[in-house]
């Protein structure tokens, strides 16, 4: 099935996407600035391949979990709820090799119950672990404490963190203790954070240099990368917060 993907069109997902097609029909309604800066990022490549996809309706087979403290994580009719007291991420099992884009939709959850606090939806992807054999960060399980994966070499983002405050893009670079913020990836607008019970629609870009995360279908980060990660594993992650992810897909990028 062959035709084009917009980010107002979330419900068709087709098999292959013209990404030329979709950077042109984006950027017509940004400014130049915001235009030349997304453009080679999604440009870049002409095709895009479907490679995996999850729509949550057969349990967590596809996941690797780590969870600090136990809680409920469910993956059934088309929904992944994942609602815990503490720190969690659940890794996608398959190791991923860019350039690549990973689209789902996240619903930060708001019914009274009690992790519904509307903060921390966060990720992974391109996660390496420098002392794992191949650079595989599933080889040693973690515990699902935050400070467990400093010593990743991985591109991170938090939207609504702290309490629902912050929202921060960062590129780990496997030290402990250590989570490099530069300036212009630390956002605290209003319109930066989260909304209860209001769906983000996130794709995350990892295309050579060009490192990007779009957010309803607008540029949020964009990072040059003069030594990109060009593998690894993608994890969801969040804390003492209660989530609802649906409709993974994963693409490759043609070049």
């Amino acid at each position: 099935m062959r035709e084009i993907f917009s980010f107002e069109d979330w419900e068709k997902m087709p098999a292959s996407i013209d990404v030329a097609d979709l950077s042109a029909r984006m950027l017509g309604r940004r400014t130049v600035i915001a235009a030349a800066l997304i453009a080679p990022t999604l440009a870049r490549a002409s095709t895009a391949r479907l490679v995996h996809r999850d729509d949550f309706r057969d349990g967590l087979a596809n996941w690797v979990v780590e969870c600090e403290r136990p809680g409920r994580i469910a993956a059934a009719d088309g929904r992944l709820d994942i609602d815990v007291p503490a720190g969690v991420t659940l890794w996608f099992r398959h190791r991923l090799h860019g350039p690549l884009a990973i689209d789902y939709v996240v619903t930060p959850v708001a019914e009274g119950g009690p992790n519904d606090r509307v903060s921390d939806v966060n990720c992974f992807w391109m996660a390496q672990d420098p002392q794992a054999p191949g650079g595989n960060a599933l080889y040693k399980p973690r515990t699902g404490a935050f400070a467990d994966y400093d010593m990743l070499r991985t591109y991170y983002a938090g939207i609504g963190g702290n309490g629902n405050s912050t929202t921060r893009f960062r590129r780990y670079v496997g030290e402990q203790g250590t989570r490099p913020l530069l300036p212009q990836h630390d956002l605290r607008a209003p319109e930066t954070l989260l909304q209860a019970n209001r769906p983000l629609h996130l794709r995350l870009i990892a295309n050579g240099s060009h490192i990007a995360l779009l957010r309803n279908g607008r540029l949020c980060f964009l990072l040059e990368d003069q030594d990109p990660y060009r593998q690894g594993h993608f994890g969801l992650r969040t804390t003492q917060s209660h989530l609802r992810v649906e409709r993974l897909r994963i693409w490759q990028l043609g070049r």
